[in-house]
């Protein structure tokens, strides 16, 4: 008892209230994020259980986004994880992030803005610099990789637009969508992000390769560049 408050162990609950037994009866989309994370750390410490403890990571870092942008030693240094939880959490992160174009059959189709943001923006908006990633398609719109181009302040001047192209080239792409993350949070297109979208846009044409969207990644929300109409006049 801690603060006239009482801490329940996993194992004294009910076994159809413990977040393993509630996964394998009712399914992993029946847990909240604080559950799925017990699940994976299995144990807390005195005091607290493997809820709890997932609970105080998510308040600690900011929710899951805040978990993956974290340093390995920063999650590995909370009270009651250590080098085994640490790896499993960030692990399972990767995993989640990998999985939407693993299976050619199963590639996802692009149809619009808000299908891309679907594929990026939990991994992207986590990031602390500007990363620029090409998104390649097929004849389809289906996904064929992501290809990271540059990582760091973002302009016309210090993008080559041959390392965009050379990928899509060489993987005979039908056409790409470029993306890329405001780590500030806030996705408003800037001058630099207008003129460079057109230099890749213009690019694009003479190569026969169609750029389709530039996407811009925040916190929670995106600019479509071809929406609003910037770079692709």
């Amino acid at each position: 008892m801690e603060g006239n408050k009482p801490t329940y162990r996993i194992a004294d609950l009910a076994a159809d209230e413990r977040p393993r037994e509630r996964l394998i009866s009712q399914g992993a989309g029946s847990l909240n994020t604080a559950e799925l994370l017990a699940v994976l750390l299995r144990t807390g410490v005195p005091g607290e259980n493997a809820v709890e403890l997932g609970q105080r990571l998510l308040q600690t870092f900011g929710g899951l986004n805040g978990i993956q942008r974290a340093e390995f030693n920063e999650v590995q240094n909370q009270h009651g994880m250590g080098e085994a939880k640490a790896s499993t959490l960030k692990a399972a992160i990767e995993l989640g992030r990998r999985l939407s174009i693993q299976d050619p059959e199963e590639r996802p189709a692009i149809s619009s803005p808000a299908d891309v943001a679907a594929l990026v923006q939990y991994e992207m908006a986590a990031l602390e610099q500007e990363h620029l990633r090409v998104i390649q398609l097929n004849t389809r719109n289906q996904v064929l990789d992501i290809v990271e181009i540059t990582k760091g302040s973002l302009n016309a001047g210090q993008v080559r637009i041959a390392e965009v192209f050379k990928p899509a080239i060489r993987r005979n792409c039908a056409a790409i969508i470029l993306v890329h993350n405001h780590p500030s949070g806030d996705p408003t297109p800037s001058p630099d992000d207008v003129a460079l979208t057109k230099a890749i846009r213009e690019a694009g044409l003479m190569l026969d390769i169609e750029v389709l969207d530039h996407l811009i990644i925040g916190q929670g929300r995106y600019v479509s560049m071809k929406e609003k109409r910037l770079g692709f006049s």
